[in-house]
């Protein structure tokens, strides 16, 4: 979201779930935004052939495409053109991201993840991406989230204009830490997506609760 209705603090960012029907997946994701602001949605790659990545992601851009939240594909900028996406995240190092900020961030967003200590960060940081992201897909497993990535991410946020990404757990609750790092959003994933509970009812209570807990951030 880009109106005057954007929060001023900590947003959502979803991680979409390892669905292999496309329509099933799409149809997940459009109920999920529906429940509340969702900054964007990342489609990660969960290893699927080429031709199934693009599957998917054809299908999630048309049930998404031109709705408020930027779609942004990981792993293959070939697809995430193709499909017409708003963006690509990368985690193949510094000289694969400075080729795609140099080649794709004037008509895309460009972001970058696989740090695990502050000089890999700074590395990727010196490429100029759009945000830069502290955790793992898939590994959510836990309630709260990774004390490596809050502890990267709080320390990111402080010092570093370029926003931050910081994966959450397993439980909505885990939105909060993140929050409270001062990164400008959290990602969830399992947190939302778990059998048996509605993704658009999750969305919700993410966001009442960041609305109640998240500081507010300067800018």
């Amino acid at each position: 979201m880009t109106s005057e209705k954007t929060p001023h603090r900590c947003r959502l960012v979803l991680i979409a779930p390892k669905v292999n029907d496309a329509d099933a997946l799409a149809a997940q994701l459009a109920d999920a935004v529906a429940g509340g602001d969702v900054a964007s949605l990342i489609l990660p790659d969960y290893d699927h052939d080429q031709a199934g990545c693009q599957s998917r992601a054809e299908r999630v851009m048309e049930r998404l495409g031109g709705r408020d939240v930027a779609v942004i594909l990981a792993g293959d900028t070939r697809i995430a053109d193709r499909v017409g996406a708003d963006g690509v995240h990368l985690e193949s190092g510094p000289r694969e991201i400075v080729d795609a900020v140099e080649r794709l961030q004037s008509r895309m967003i460009v972001g970058a993840g696989g740090a695990k200590t502050r000089h890999e960060a700074m590395g990727i940081g010196e490429a100029r991406p759009d945000y830069i992201f502290f955790g793992r897909f898939g590994y959510d497993t836990l309630p709260e989230p990774h004390p490596r990535n809050l502890s990267l991410g709080g320390w990111w946020a402080e010092l570093v204009e370029i926003p931050c990404i910081i994966m959450g757990g397993s439980a909505i609750e885990s939105a909060r830490s993140v929050a409270e790092t001062g990164a400008e959003f959290v990602a969830l994933s399992s947190a939302v997506f778990a059998e048996g509970v509605d993704p658009a009812e999750r969305v919700a209570a993410v966001n009442t609760l960041l609305d109640r807990h998240a500081p507010l951030l300067e800018g």
